[in-house]
């Protein structure tokens, strides 16, 4: 589910409680997380609905100036169910946190080399783990189309592999392109 950043502050700030989505299938479930710019969003609720039981209160609670505005979003994507989405900030990223950490203890280095490993092992192209962070440790804030296009990968390839070790808490994204976190940059060092 994606959410723009000016909806994520006013999710944060409490001032937008419901999301509305049209989806074949719906891609959030009731009691799972989201993480977006502004912290961590907890799914309290996922249920389906239709444009008639939409009211007022409900498009205003969505961020929306009125009902039909928020009919008129929904009907940009014609195909699908209605979800009604409740939703609140849980807290902070928990990954801004773990990237932060500059010392490793010999259990988290494990972790992380076996995360690594695994990730290396079952990819088709085989090990990239490796390279991906030589890359962006070398040249940081670069557009990941040109990074992509240095390691022989598709940007959208790419992109993937960046943000699965974003989730170990290894790389950050920058306004262009990517860094190395401090766990990163420990890991490599020990």
């Amino acid at each position: 589910m994606l959410i723009r950043r000016s909806d994520a502050e006013r999710i944060a700030r409490g001032e937008v409680t419901l999301a509305f989505r049209r989806w074949t299938r719906p891609t959030v479930r009731s009691g799972g997380r989201l993480r977006t710019a502004v912290g961590e969003l907890a799914i309290e609720k996922v249920s389906t609905t239709t444009a008639a039981r939409i009211r007022t209160r409900d498009a205003l609670a969505a961020g929306f100036p009125d009902r039909a505005s928020l009919l008129a979003e929904l009907d940009r994507r014609p195909d699908g169910q209605i979800y009604r989405i409740e939703l609140h900030l849980a807290g902070p990223d928990p990954r801004v946190a773990l990237r932060a950490r500059a010392r490793l203890t010999s259990a988290e280095r494990a972790e992380l080399e076996c995360a690594l490993a695994r990730l290396d092992r079952f990819s088709r192209q085989g090990p990239w783990t490796g390279a991906v962070l030589a890359a962006i440790d070398k040249r940081p804030a670069t557009l990941a189309a040109e990074l992509a296009a240095g390691l022989g990968f598709e940007r959208a390839r790419f992109k993937t592999q960046v943000r699965k070790l974003k989730e170990l808490g290894l790389t950050e994204s920058l306004d262009v392109g990517y860094r190395l976190t401090p766990r990163a940059k420990a890991f490599l060092r020990e």
